[in-house]
């Protein structure tokens, strides 16, 4: 597989929708997952990232104008023990309870299926990352419908076993800008990830459909350690 520039993927797609990269730093010390959001009507703009324990949520930025919190409001970012889960929506929840349950990531996803926003039917896209005993290794999944057909579920599940430096991958819920929007399609793809964390951050936001874009949230891991730094990026600020 051909490393794609992760820069021109943002800069050429006005939207991608949300979108989660996982991979690890180039000197191979540091487990990296970044996830951001964007969106197209006022409701889905209408957002924040806030911390939340060792996670995160989304939350209205101006509580008057939220309209529908079901797709919109959740907490993309949970931590349990040595796993860091990522998800565009409430299964973080499905797969926390699931795991903390000793069920497996997949296992954890088979109750789920991709969003019921017809006619997009948004893919769930979710990601964990398992840092142990300075070992790491991380997972990528996306539920969606089948070509569009809510009938049907497709689920594909991606694991990356002893992440090589320097590298990771993206995976995102739209192809593209459409109505209705299409679907992500293929294995998440691969791209670079540098060890300087805010060079990272400034290049996602920077590449980011300055329209659409809504939050960006970017954590760096110490393998050896399991101490972690956070960075979140909101468009909208008081």
């Amino acid at each position: 597989m051909n490393m794609l520039s992760l820069e021109q993927e943002l800069k050429n797609n006005s939207y991608p929708g949300r979108g989660i990269i996982i991979g690890k730093s180039a000197d191979g010390t540091k487990a990296v997952a970044a996830y951001f959001i964007m969106g197209r009507s006022e409701n889905s703009r209408n957002r924040v990232f806030v911390t939340e324990g060792e996670g995160i949520r989304t939350e209205a930025f101006d509580p008057s104008k939220l309209t529908d919190p079901s797709l919109i409001i959740y907490a993309p970012v949970r931590v349990l023990g040595n796993k860091t889960i990522v998800t565009n929506g409430d299964q973080t929840d499905t797969i926390y309870e699931g795991m903390d349950k000793q069920l497996t990531f997949e296992q954890s996803l088979r109750s789920r299926e991709f969003e019921p926003d017809g006619p997009n039917y948004t893919p769930r896209i979710s990601g964990i990352l398992h840092i142990e005993n300075g070992s790491y290794n991380y997972a990528m999944s996306i539920l969606k419908s089948n070509n569009g057909n809510p009938d049907a579920c497709n689920r594909y599940t991606f694991a990356y076993e002893k992440p090589v430096s320097g590298e990771g991958h993206f995976i995102h819920t739209y192809q593209c800008d459409g109505n209705p929007l299409p679907s992500f399609e293929g294995e998440p793809k691969l791209v670079a990830i540098p060890d300087d964390m805010d060079e990272f951050v400034n290049m996602l936001w920077s590449s980011l459909n300055e329209e659409n874009k809504v939050s960006l949230f970017v954590r760096y891991i110490d393998i050896a350690t399991g101490t972690y730094e956070t960075k979140i990026v909101n468009k909208n600020v008081k």
